[in-house]
């Protein structure tokens, strides 16, 4: 499956942004979709998954009741919608998918998509 993410742009904080992973190649129903970012001079890190089947999700802290993760199996497409956004939360956000059930492990994610940029001004 190849992944396409887009959405990214800049923001003042509080603002909001929705993110969006497409898939091709492969329907994105039997796939855990996660989202991780990286921020500059820093690892990637796990943001959030959504799994495939019942749609359970999982939230890294830092963005647990602020960010909400979806999916679109219609459309091929896993959202990130981002609200009250800070100035930390600026980077690359990176989404990739997974054959199984995931969680916060990057080395759980086989398929990988190119980055946005997401750049929150204080």
């Amino acid at each position: 499956v190849q992944l396409q993410a887009s959405g990214g742009g800049l923001v003042q904080a509080g603002g909001s942004l929705r993110l969006s992973c497409a898939a091709s190649g492969r329907t994105f129903g039997p796939y855990s979709v996660g989202w991780f970012r990286q921020a500059p001079g820093k690892e990637r890190g796990f943001v959030a998954v959504i799994r495939r089947s019942e749609s359970s999700t999982l939230y890294a802290d830092p963005v647990e009741g602020r960010f909400t993760i979806s999916r679109d199996n219609a459309k091929n497409t896993v959202y990130l919608q981002m609200n009250n956004l800070k100035p930390e939360d600026t980077a690359v956000y990176y989404c990739a998918a997974s054959d199984g059930w995931a969680t916060r492990l990057l080395a759980e994610y086989e398929h990988w998509g190119q980055g946005t940029l997401v750049t929150v001004s204080s």
